[in-house]
Parts: structure tokens; sequence; C-alpha cells
């Protein structure tokens, strides 16, 4: 993963955003000034403002270009101004009122992409209870031809539009399987407008997904997954034991036990890396508690201990050896619980070979290949 800062969660936004498409160029020349930086809380509203400004750059140019006619130019602009204003929302604290305004211009800029470039991308609303989980659908089937389909949760604090960029939504198309990309609760439009809170019952919001995909006639009912990243290397493997109506699980990265790690990390005895600066006050967002004592009982529930041995579909987890933020114990853990899924495959990525951080960040398309040849493997087989 580069290193062009000195803190952590900068170069893991960093990283992310070029394996999403962004433009080095583009990124030091927003950035450079901040390169020696030390205080990821004390300068990320200088870091936001960096990148916010990039885009917003961007955004003038490709306005430029569409006035002239040219859209596919437009488009990728529009495309790169996307990954910018992702890039600089998720940095400073939730409450931070330019944040609130970035967001809703990310929003725009990936629909201006997808309009402009007339890439297949439908923005639908899964119904769940009273309200609904915003999501991307691509979809490669039809009514003749009904196509298998992977629901897609993000992690702690990840959005559906990143999940697009990173190009997985592509490679499946290209192996004949649909996505949906999801914002879940606790993370995106979920938790941004509908005021969605993460919880541990993941099967509850993944099962919405598929009563709303066995409604498509573009979707097979029989092969639809489930997989999620980061965070959601507990949310996928939780998902698919509670929900028989998944075909398979795939775990881009594991996580086995978070809530036994949050509190390790109030007492200061986990010394791994935050994803982002204000860890704790982000934590009280997603959960919708006002306190850490408050989020205690619901993140001790976030554990797969005793769960796992439900699972009775094949079941991927994928894992960097240099994961800094969860260990790769909990991927060998995760794998070697699932006693009785039919497969059980578990890929860790080396240094030597690349994508060894978390979740494959800075090599991500790796993982990302790696993971839709196996899904079309067992999707498309079935």
């Amino acid at each position: 993963m580069l290193a062009y800062f000195n803190i952590y969660s900068w170069n893991l936004a960093l990283s992310m955003a070029l394996d999403a498409g962004a433009n080095m160029d583009e990124v030091d020349r927003a950035c450079r000034a901040l390169r020696h930086v030390t205080d990821d809380q004390v300068a990320a509203n200088d870091f936001f403002q960096a990148w916010a400004d990039g885009g917003a750059r961007l955004v003038d140019s490709a306005v430029e270009d569409e006035k002239a006619g040219h859209r596919l130019s437009a488009a990728e602009k529009y495309r790169r101004a996307c990954v910018m204003y992702i890039t600089a929302e998720r940095i400073p604290a939730h409450d931070y009122a330019p944040r609130l305004a970035v967001y809703d211009e990310l929003l725009r800029t990936f629909g201006k992409y997808v309009e402009c470039a007339g890439v297949k991308c439908e923005k639908v609303a899964v119904p769940m209870a009273g309200s609904f989980l915003p999501a991307l659908m691509v979809s490669v089937g039809d009514e003749k031809t009904p196509a298998p389909c992977i629901v897609h949760f993000n992690g702690l604090d990840g959005v559906k539009e990143y999940l697009y960029l990173c190009g997985l939504p592509q490679m499946l198309a290209q192996r004949g399987v649909s996505i949906l990309l999801v914002d879940n609760p606790g993370v995106g439009e979920a938790l941004r407008k509908n005021r969605l809170y993460n919880a541990p019952e993941a099967e509850i919001p993944a099962g919405a997904c598929i009563d709303y995909l066995e409604t498509r006639p573009d979707v097979d009912p029989k092969r639809i997954g489930m997989m999620a990243l980061s965070l959601g290397g507990y949310h996928a493997p939780r998902a698919t034991a509670f929900e028989p109506r998944f075909a398979c699980c795939v775990a881009w990265g594991a996580n086995y036990d978070w809530g036994k790690r949050f509190r390790a990390r109030i007492a200061g005895t986990y010394s791994a890396q935050k994803s982002v600066p204000h860890y704790f006050e982000h934590i009280k967002w997603v959960l919708g508690q006002d306190s850490i004592d408050d989020c205690l009982p619901i993140t001790d529930q976030f554990t797969l201990e005793g769960v796992l041995d439900r699972i009775h579909v094949p079941i991927y987890v994928t894992h960097g050896e240099e994961d800094r933020q969860i260990p790769v114990a909990d991927a060998i853990r995760t794998h070697k619980e699932c006693v009785n899924a039919p497969i059980r495959d578990l890929r860790i990525f080396s240094a030597e070979e690349g994508g060894e951080q978390h979740c494959s960040i800075g090599n991500m398309s790796l993982a990302t290949h790696s993971m839709a040849d196996w899904i079309a493997d067992v999707l498309i087989a079935k």
C-alpha cells in the first residue's frame, strides 16, 4: 500500500481511491501540502478540503465537456470527481457540516457519470422495516435467462458507489453474474439519509435483499450469493448462516470477533490501525448510540463464535497477510469453523504477490478478480 502520507488512515483512503481509478497526478496536486502531517484528527478537515477541492475542479471541467457535447470525456471526469468526494467524505468527523454537502455531491457526480457514460447501473430501493436500503443493481439477466446475483454489503465506513467503482460489478458481469450493491444499515445513504443503524443481525437486511431480488424476473432466485468486505467479514457469514436462501458466501477480509477487539481497543490493549481518524465517534454514529458504553452491548454481539457451523453452502474467505486492522488469524478461524460448508476456500494474499493489506487495498484487483472467478465457478455451475 502506497505510503504517500505519514498517517495510516490517510494512506488507506488514498489507496482506496487509486483502486477505484483516481489519478495520482490529480491527487498529488491536491494533497502535496499535507504529506508531512502527523495528526490525522487535527488535520482531518484539511484533508477533506483538499480532496473536495480536487473533486470540484474535475466537475468544472466535466461541465465544460458536457456543454461541448463530449459526454464520454465528461463521464470520466465525473467518475474521478466522485472518487475524490468519496475520499474526502470519509475522513472528517461525521458531524462536520461541509461533509454533508460533499456526500450529496458524491451522489450527484456518480449519477452524472452513469448518465454520461451510459453504463448499466440502476439505482433501486430495497424495502426493509418501513424504510428502505438504497442500492445499485447491475444486471446481466432478463426474463428469458435470469442470471445469478450477488448481494454485496459494505463494511464499517464504505459506500455503495465505491463498491461499483472498484470494478467488481464489471468483472462479475463479464462472467455472467449480476450484483446488488447495498448501503446496508450503518453506511452510505442508509445511515446518512434513512437513519438506519448497523446491528449484529445481518440476516435481516440481507433477507430483505433476497425478498427484493425474488421480485425481479432477471434474477435466478436459486442462485443468490452474499458477500461483504471489512466489517462485512462478519456480516456476510452471519447473514448466510441465518438466511438459508443464500447459495454461497464471500468474506472479503475476515472479521471473526469485532466486539472483543473493540473492547480491547478501548482498553488500549489492541494496537491495530484505525480505518478512520475519529474512530470511536464513528462507531457511535454507525450504531446510533450516544456513548461508547451504550455501544458495548451491541458490539459484543458481533462475533461468529458458534455461528459458522450453520453455513451449508460454499464459502470463500480472503485476507491480506499483513492486514494492519484485522489479524490473519480471523480468516484462518473463520475458514476452519465452516465445517458444514460443502466448499470452503481460503485465499491469503502475500506481500510477495501483493494485496497483503486490509481487504487487499492497494492492489485490490487481485482480490476482486479472484472473488469473481470463485463466484462464477460456484453460481454458474449450479
